[in-house]
């Protein structure tokens, strides 16, 4: 089978599905930014008492709310979290995450299961483990920060 074809017929079980951030709407903001740092992830969900997603919060929004002037870290999380949290099944397509992403700007996606509650993320990274895993040979995979290598050598 090819990518594409791959992409329409697997699931998003089989992405690389990190364990989220999640707060309850009442967690001041101050906690869910240090918990945001503590994991090194970009957003946090806000949950209900079933683990199912209300909104979600960003690094992203931080910052325009930052932009504007102070901001008071010990309020609600409710108060400036975004009131619809995207999100995909376990068994959606992995296309339906690459259309998500693009249809709603987000780098990252809450993965819920059959009762909708959350399990996970996933997003440009689990994709792009997706497809390195396809193309194992073409796709050259280095971790951030290190120094760039050569596969084969240059020159005579």
């Amino acid at each position: 089978m090819g990518l594409q074809e791959n992409l329409r017929n697997e699931h998003v079980s089989q992405l690389d599905i990190r364990e989220p951030v999640t707060v309850s709407k009442t967690a001041s903001m101050r906690e869910a930014i240090t918990l945001m740092r503590d994991r090194h992830l970009g957003c946090a969900i806000a949950i209900d008492s079933d683990r199912k997603p209300i909104g979600f919060f960003t690094e992203s929004m931080l910052t325009e709310l930052l932009s504007h002037g102070p901001v008071p870290l010990d309020e609600p999380i409710e108060k400036h979290m975004a009131d619809r949290c995207p999100w995909v099944r376990t068994d959606d397509a992995i296309a339906d995450v690459l259309e998500a992403m693009q249809l709603k700007n987000m780098r990252m996606l809450c993965v819920v299961d059959e009762q909708n509650r959350v399990v996970g993320l996933t997003g440009q990274r689990g994709l792009m483990e997706y497809v390195a895993e396809h193309f194992p040979g073409q796709v050259m995979v280095q971790r951030i920060g290190q120094k760039p290598y050569l596969s084969d050598r240059e020159g005579a």
